[in-house]
């Protein structure tokens, strides 16, 4: 237990910048029988460590009255930390309200010291350590031994990694990248080949989506990772604001939801009780946290107690607050103040937000550019943009549902089981339809122009080399070597699973658990195993994403009910979990700007080899140029002599200048399969020119060939007759 301790400590470094050394209760939920003889409207009990005081106010009505005891039993991490029982009518602890307990609604406030044997039972960590993992009960007893009423709630020191900063980061981070692959994307156009190297914006998208889907298992998180992947929850499209959640309210209750206790001013209002039985506030907590223990810092006027009946008196508002059972995705959503029947609708309406942003941008800048250009001449790189702006602008659509498409199946699927608007289920049949119609279109599209490739040439490298392939469908597989373009495939399936598994398995903590381990394991397997990103780096980078993916999720199973693991063991692999999964979004920070520098410095490799490919094949050209002079000096003997007077024959010098062109850029077609070096081929066109096969594959007609493209340059039919009455010879 001393281990444990000394582990949590070590908490102690991520402690807020406010909050003193105070401990309180954070919202309340009942846990006695419905027919209690006493009900519990609001309750708040804190313990100051500087002054061995417990302070509480209490609104309750009871029903009789009665002599009553009241017990207090404080949990952290699973270990009793404090247990007490007192008497309202002792002189001690006395409670003028509670003595007895009147037949009516009262209030109370007041305060009591404790003393220093039962105050020094709390350790020390409990008021540094951030989204403190502990419980607080009160047990309310007449004193016949019947239970009058019970109240439970979690108890926090109002520090948290839930903070802005954290978000602000996250946030920033995103937006970064966002930026530097975007200006990468400028830099490469349309150039065959040029693209930008992982990760980039949508890998660290899809990170974040990861991590804020960590955080939705059904399975009995410690307060602080679940207060950890809430700070994610932006990038999978959920955003509480009052507004949109009213409006969302309004539109279900319209197609025939049920919104009685289902809606964003009902959820404002009550405590989310876990299945671990700790508890959280209602708006998320972290204002409410912050407000709380600022209330600490001040001096406390409270020197006694002060009680009231049916309202009157000194007291708090006498208001009350709902509890609510939540698990897996709903207490996800609903931490964050959005009910889990409008988690879809949120979705979608940040999605069409951004759409319509994004299409405002894109149209607005095509008429600046056309104004522009009536007025003056913009710069060449401009140009592309400006004729095809509808391709820019549907293959932003495209890149968005990519983006979304994984948490996109996750609340369709959640909305489909848990919804209850017809109009909301609709949307999300049809939307999630459509988005998998499109990225099935694109799949199909890509693998039957591959095919044709692959069958009219032997391999797919014009999916790189190709002007008008490579700006229709790069979005896929841009980052991937030439022989790997089919991987964004098994990626888009992965997505889909990942969503299906989590959403349709809600409720099931070890189905989650399992079904996602199996998947992210086929995953890391399929990346170790090709290892397809055309950089080193890209491939080692991903890989460590993957294999921290996996870990993530065994991480998890620790918190799985079913397993019976001891509450301290699972704070500790929480944090294990925090540090590493923040380590890595730092280190993905730094690769995105260290990547931006190298794409400004460092040419892209498709791009270097397929230049390497064209010089090889001037060089080609070149050589045979030079035997074609060689035989027109040397006559229709098509010989001549080499240095030391030997007779060389025109198809030795051809065979030396090929092996003189395989030692200095590499074998031709005929000696090589490589595919960077038999797309650069070139061929004479009926024109007598030479034609390019990366030029337009779209070019070729079904009865031309690539093995006729791709032959080696010959000399024409000269067509000599007999000279000096030898024969001619043709060539």
């Amino acid at each position: 237990m001393k281990t444990a301790a000394a582990v949590l400590a070590s908490l102690a470094l991520l402690r807020g910048a406010f909050g003193a050394d105070v401990i309180s209760t954070n919202g309340f939920s009942s846990c006695g029988s419905a027919d209690s003889s006493i009900t519990v409207q609001n309750l708040d009990i804190s313990f100051d460590k500087n002054t061995n005081k417990i302070t509480f106010n209490v609104v309750a009505t009871s029903k009789v009255e009665q002599d009553v005891t009241a017990s207090l039993v404080v949990e952290a991490y699973g270990m009793n930390v404090y247990n007490q029982t007192f008497d309202p009518c002792s002189e001690e602890t006395k409670v003028e309200q509670m003595c007895p307990v009147p037949a009516q609604q009262f209030s109370a406030i007041g305060e009591f010291e404790v003393p220093s044997e039962y105050a020094s039972q709390i350790p020390s960590i409990a008021y540094s350590i951030p989204d403190l993992d502990g419980m607080a009960k009160m047990v309310i007893q007449g004193k016949d031994g019947a239970e009058a009423a019970c109240i439970e709630s979690s108890v926090t020191n109002g520090k948290s990694v839930e903070l802005p900063a954290v978000q602000g980061v996250a946030a920033a981070i995103a937006a970064g990248a966002l930026v530097l692959s975007g200006a990468s994307a400028a830099m490469a156009g349309s150039k065959p080949g040029m693209s930008h190297s992982s990760p980039g914006f949508m890998e660290v998208m899809w990170w974040f989506q990861g991590l804020a889907m960590d955080g939705m298992y059904t399975v009995n998180y410690p307060g602080i990772y679940r207060s950890f992947t809430k700070n994610f929850a932006f990038s999978t499209g959920l955003v509480s604001w009052g507004t949109m959640q009213t409006t969302i309210d309004n539109f279900r209750q319209s197609t025939g939801g049920n919104i009685t206790d289902n809606n964003y001013n009902y959820l404002k209002n009550t405590t989310l009780r876990f299945e671990d039985g700790s508890t959280a506030a209602p708006e998320g907590s972290f204002r409410r946290l912050a407000i709380r223990s600022l209330d600490y810092l001040l001096p406390r006027q409270i020197d006694g107690i002060t009680t009231s009946v049916n309202g009157t008196g000194n007291s708090t508002a006498n208001t009350s607050e709902e509890s609510k059972l939540v698990s897996g995705i709903q207490a996800y959503t609903e931490k964050l103040t959005v009910p889990d029947a409008n988690a879809f609708m949120t979705i979608l309406l940040v999605f069409a937000i951004v759409l319509a942003v994004v299409v405002v941008g894109i149209l607005l800048f095509k008429v600046i550019l056309e104004a522009w250009a009536l007025f003056g001449s913009f710069p060449k790189s401009l140009t592309t943009f400006r004729k095809e702006y509808w391709r820019v602008l549907a293959q932003t659509i495209t890149t968005l549902i990519l983006l979304l498409y994984g948490v996109w199946v996750l609340y369709c699927i959640f909305q489909f089981r848990n919804g209850d608007s017809w109009a909301a289920k609709a949307l999300a049949g049809v939307t999630l339809s459509l988005f998998t119609a499109l990225l099935a279109f694109y799949t199909w599209k890509i693998w039957h122009v591959a095919h044709q490739m692959k069958k009219m040439s032997g391999d797919t490298s014009a999916l790189y080399e190709n002007k008008e392939t490579w700006k229709k469908y790069k979005l896929f597989y841009e980052n991937y070597k030439k022989q790997y373009w089919w991987l964004f495939m098994p990626f888009i399936v992965y997505m889909f699973a990942k969503g299906c598994v989590l959403a349709g398995g809600d409720g099931h903590g070890m189905v989650q658990s399992i079904g996602q381990l199996v998947i992210e394991g086929l995953m890391l397997i399929l990346l170790l195993w090709n290892r397809p990103y055309d950089r080193k780096s890209g491939n080692w980078i991903n890989i460590l994403v993957q294999v921290v993916r996996v870990l993530s999720v065994v991480c998890i199973l620790v918190f799985v009910e079913e397993f019976g693991v001891a509450k301290t063991t699972q704070t500790i692999t929480g944090v294990v979990l925090i540090v590493v999964q923040s380590t890595l979004t730092g280190v993905l920070a730094i690769l995105i700007a260290v990547n931006a520098i190298i794409n400004c410095c460092k040419e892209n490799p498709h791009r270097k080899r397929r230049k390497a490919a064209e010089k090889a094949s001037r060089g080609d050209l070149e050589g045979d140029g030079f035997l074609m002079e060689m035989r027109n000096k040397n006559g229709i003997q098509g010989h001549t002599k080499d240095l030391s007077g030997s007779t060389i024959g025109y198809d030795d010098m051809r065979a030396q200048a090929q092996a003189n062109r395989s030692s200095r850029y590499g074998m031709t077609r005929s000696e090589s399969q490589d595919p960077l070096v038999n797309q650069s081929q070139v061929s004479m066109t009926k024109k007598g020119g030479y034609h390019s096969v990366s030029q337009d594959v779209a070019d070729l007609t079904p009865q031309q060939s690539y093995s006729d493209l791709n032959r080696e340059p010959r000399l024409p039919n000269l067509g000599f007759g007999h000279q000096g009455g030898q024969p001619g010879r043709h060539y």
